[in-house]
């Protein structure tokens, strides 16, 4: 009976340790295609507005108006992870979604919204 509680004791401590590897390094899982990727509307002040009307429309029910969430499970927009993830980072996080976490895939959204979107993002860190 030891030797089992032991086993399944064991087994729950390495689900939580690598559940927390995985949340805490998603970005890890993006293809370096993607890592690699500028957003073509950089500094462009129509796509800031036109991310923030975005932002406004999908974003901010869950990380709220000045986007740092409520710092549980919907995360700050505003986190060192974040602002230190490349375009292509967000923009692939954007297109996936990680619905294990609540955040829903934006991949219906056209390409160059979702670029909107992260020209907002990098505004407002």
């Amino acid at each position: 009976m030891r030797l089992r509680n032991a086993v399944i004791w064991l087994f729950a401590f390495g689900a939580m340790v690598l559940a927390g590897a995985a949340s805490s390094s998603r970005w890890e899982h993006v293809p370096s295609k993607d890592h690699a990727r500028a957003n073509p509307l950089t500094g462009q002040n129509e796509a800031i507005e036109a991310g923030r009307t975005i932002y406004r429309d999908h974003c901010l029910q869950c990380h709220k108006v000045d986007g740092r969430g409520d710092g549980r499970k919907k995360p700050s927009l505003r986190s060192a992870r974040v602002s230190g993830a490349s375009d292509g980072d967000i923009e692939w996080f954007l297109r996936q979604g990680d619905l294990a976490h609540g955040m829903p895939s934006w991949s219906n959204l056209p390409e160059a919204q979702r670029w909107q979107l992260v020209a907002y993002l990098r505004s407002i860190q």
